[in-house]
């Protein structure tokens, strides 16, 4: 061990990778790689959300001379603008030597499967290329990523993502807002919190105003996942050092921060080699005694170990809920795909399937109604709820809030009642301008019935509509079909619900059942009306007695008339009138039109006699606007009876109307549905019309074919997770969740017929896939080592 003149011990990588032990986590940091493979082959990178190391920094703050240092090899574009303009996912994977002695580096990039690049300027060259032709050749940007993968016993393993630095003025045909696209395209890798976070920040700028460490505080505001990287330091102005910024005390990290020394430009220029330069910074840490007791803080080679080893221990903390996420969406997808179902192209097939998909429509239809559905709503009322809230809160109240006598002037009872009299004086309040009455209040309630059953009506149109059977999605002409026959059917049986409303209401027309034990009657309507009278009475008493006490100061005459008049006639005031009619006391009818004059004498009269002429009957009689006590009487006894006998019926029709509907609408249809869809759609000649695909189902199925063997390979890979990974320090085990899910009704195709998909791999094979080519390697040996960087 080499060590300076200070004593600090300083130990160089080893130039051999066969004796010493394997880094911490190789297994778990290849497992992710393979895990990001697999989905970004289908496409589905960002949808699992898979441990990382993101690269932060601003533009020209070093991170690429971090990157190629890390590497030990010149790979990356390089210039004086904005050379980093695509996402570049870095996967670093650690080689054994040859037994000779030689070692044997390359490079592979995810669409060029199965080409391997050892000269590292074609690596370049081809990051280059493959930039200008997504973000074009003058300085744009676009968040679609590079996959390279680099193979060698220099590396430890770690995943790196390399983001554009961050910039202020736009460049070339980059948009005005750049900076803000730059930005999002970071926060959307850093928010994520299996992501961690490599802040660049050079040692010449001021820490407290780093753009890195500034977005890194936005994501991880603990500062849980951000390793700080202090590049240049060997660049800082003369007396000063960054002591401070290394331990912590400028802005804290959990995780802590790393110095490096990059090559400068000019190195670079004189293509001085990544191992001159990590002698040089070996030589530069030695030489400041400034850095002493900082070893572990300082060099490149610190910072890979420290990177493989946060980056391995974060793979395990989080593996648990990648296993369950990756489970979670096995499942989801394997029911996707059952529901776009296997091709058939025979008869007896096709029927089959007809058959299954009618009978699980008209069961979804009758489970929404009877409110038995498991995917109903939870939000708001769906289905037989609604149809229940229409009966009884739209309904029932509605006929509540009505007054049978609201629309009935005194005037309309007073002129039924004389029309009812005929030529006679009635001696009793007649009983036939009640019925007059009553059947026309009742006749009133046929409208709402009927509003009621179309009500109910369309609510089974929307329940229909609502029924997502998900075998229907495939066949959108089979869908109209049924929604064309459902429909049809539900208007037949809204008619005899209709016509079942009307008879209900004629029947209460026809027969006015005054014995009815809830009604009235008219001895009680009486006694009722005469009190309610007499209350009306006490509060004009006072009125009363001085209108006497005035009358008694008039002439005698008149007191004596008055006296006879009420002898005469005011025995029966307040006794027989109420039941008997009062003819005399009648008011006068009112005429509209004037008496006529005649002056002809009558024939065989002499002249010198007076003649009695009559007035000629008006062509329209209404009843006096002055109505007598007898009258008054009338008319409160008529209200009474007209109100209690509508009580009685409207509570029959609130029960009787939904009834019906129940019985002719929605009933019939749970019943008869399924008949229907038989005679209607279960014809041989409209087998193929029906279950005719559409191209985009085809597509779909084709997709999620490829999704799911992407997540069976997954999980197959986390079930391959040797014994280092499944006992973790915070206490997770991966030991008791061996095996495939569970996943019910799966389909029964060629593509599930490999039992290893679903098994677990106790014993599992050392031999993964871990290149893009496909190519079979041996696994990391648990014994293996981090290689040099010499």
């Amino acid at each position: 061990m080499a060590e300076d003149h200070h004593g600090v011990p300083f130990s160089p990588p080893s130039s051999s990778s066969s004796s010493s032990p394997a880094p911490l986590g190789s297994s778990v940091i290849s497992l992710v790689n393979r895990l990001q493979d697999i989905f970004s082959r289908v496409g589905i990178q960002n949808t699992i959300e898979l441990p990382q190391v993101a690269v932060v920094g601003s533009q020209s703050s070093g991170k690429s001379s971090v990157l190629e240092a890390l590497v030990g090899r010149d790979f990356l574009p390089r210039g004086n603008d904005i050379c980093t303009r695509r996402p570049l996912v870095l996967q670093l994977v650690q080689t054994k030597r040859h037994p000779d002695g030689t070692e044997e580096e390359f490079g592979e990039f995810l669409h060029l499967p199965g080409r391997r690049f050892h000269d590292f300027s074609q690596i370049r060259r081809e990051i280059q290329a493959e930039t200008d032709k997504e973000a074009g050749d003058n300085k744009g940007v676009s968040d679609k990523q590079i996959r390279l993968k680099i193979f060698s016993p220099n590396v430890l393993d770690i995943t790196l993502v390399d983001l554009p630095g961050i910039t202020k003025v736009p460049v070339g045909d980059q948009p005005s807002d750049i900076e803000a696209r730059i930005r999002t395209m970071i926060m959307s890798y850093i928010k994520v919190p299996s992501c961690l976070i490599l802040a660049v920040t050079p040692a010449n700028s001021d820490l407290a105003n780093s753009d890195a460490l500034q977005m890194a505080g936005i994501a991880d505001p603990d500062g849980n996942r951000t390793i700080g990287v202090i590049t240049k330091l060997d660049i800082m102005d003369r007396g000063t050092d960054a002591r401070n910024l290394l331990l912590g005390k400028v802005v804290p990290l959990r995780l802590g921060y790393v110095g490096v020394v990059n090559r400068c430009q000019e190195d670079i220029l004189l293509n001085r080699s990544i191992k001159d330069a990590l002698v040089a910074e070996e030589k530069f840490f030695r030489s400041r005694p400034v850095y002493s007791g900082l070893a572990d803080s300082c060099g490149i080679p610190q910072l890979a170990k420290k990177l493989n080893q946060i980056l391995a221990q974060h793979i395990k903390t989080v593996l648990p809920g990648l296993r369950a996420r990756i489970s979670t969406s096995l499942v989801a997808l394997a029911k996707e795909h059952a529901s776009y179902g296997d091709l058939t192209e025979s008869k007896a097939g096709q029927g089959a399937l007809l058959l299954n998909i009618l009978s699980k429509y008209c069961d979804a239809f009758s489970s929404m109604v009877d409110g038995k559905n498991e995917e109903m709503s939870t939000s708001e009322l769906s289905g037989g709820a609604r149809i229940h809230y229409i009966f009884q809160s739209i309904f029932v109240n509605s006929l509540e809030e009505v007054d049978p006598c609201e629309d009935l002037s005194d005037d309309d009872i007073r002129t039924a009642i004389h029309n009812a009299t005929g030529p006679r004086s009635a001696l009793f309040v007649p009983e036939v301008p009640f019925e007059v009455l009553i059947k026309r209040q009742i006749s009133r309630l046929l409208d709402p019935g009927i509003q009621c059953a179309r009500f109910i009506y369309d609510e089974l149109m929307k329940i229909s509509h609502r029924c997502m059977v998900t075998e229907l999605q495939r066949f959108p002409f089979l869908r109209k079909r049924i929604d064309e026959v459902i429909g049809n059917f539900l208007r037949e049986g809204l008619a005899p619900s209709e016509t079942m409303i009307a008879h209900l209401i004629e029947m209460e027309m026809d027969y006015i059942n005054t014995s009815h034990p809830n009604f009235i009657g008219g001895s009680k309507a009486l006694e009722l009306a005469a009190q309610q009278m007499k209350n009306s009475r006490v509060s004009l008493s006072v009125a009363q007695v001085k209108d006497a006490l005035d009358s008694d100061k008039g002439p005698a005459s008149e007191r004596n008339g008055k006296s006879r008049g009420n002898a005469s006639g005011g025995g029966l005031g307040w006794r027989l009138p109420f039941v008997f009619g009062d003819g005399d006391n009648r008011p006068v009818v009112k005429e509209n039109t004037a008496s006529k004059q005649h002056t002809e004498p009558v024939h065989g009269m002499e002249l010198s006699f007076s003649i009695i002429q009559l007035r000629e009957p008006p062509p329209v009689l209404r009843p006096s606007e002055s109505s007598s006590e007898t009258e008054a009487m009338e008319i409160t006894v008529t209200k009474l009876l007209l109100t209690s006998y509508y009580d009685i019926v409207r509570k029959n029709v609130e029960d009787l109307v939904p009834k019906a509907i129940m019985h002719f609408l929605v009933n019939n249809t749970k019943r008869e549905l399924h008949n229907v869809f038989i005679q209607k759609l279960y014809r041989e000649d409209l087998f193929e019309e029906m279950l005719q695909e559409p191209e985009e189902i085809a597509k779909k199925r084709k997709r999620c074919q490829e999704l799911l063997r992407a997540f069976q390979q997954a999980f197959r890979d986390l079930d391959e997770l040797p014994l280092e990974a499944e006992t973790v320090e915070r206490g997770y085990s991966l030991a008791e969740s061996a095996g495939m899910p569970k996943i019910h009704g799966l389909p029964t195709s060629s593509m599930y017929s490999s039992g290893d998909y679903y098994s677990a791999s106790p014993n599992n094979q050392k031999f993964k896939k871990s290149s893009h080519s496909g190519e079979l390697r041996s696994s990391l040996d648990s014994n293996g080592s981090w290689g040099a960087y010499m």
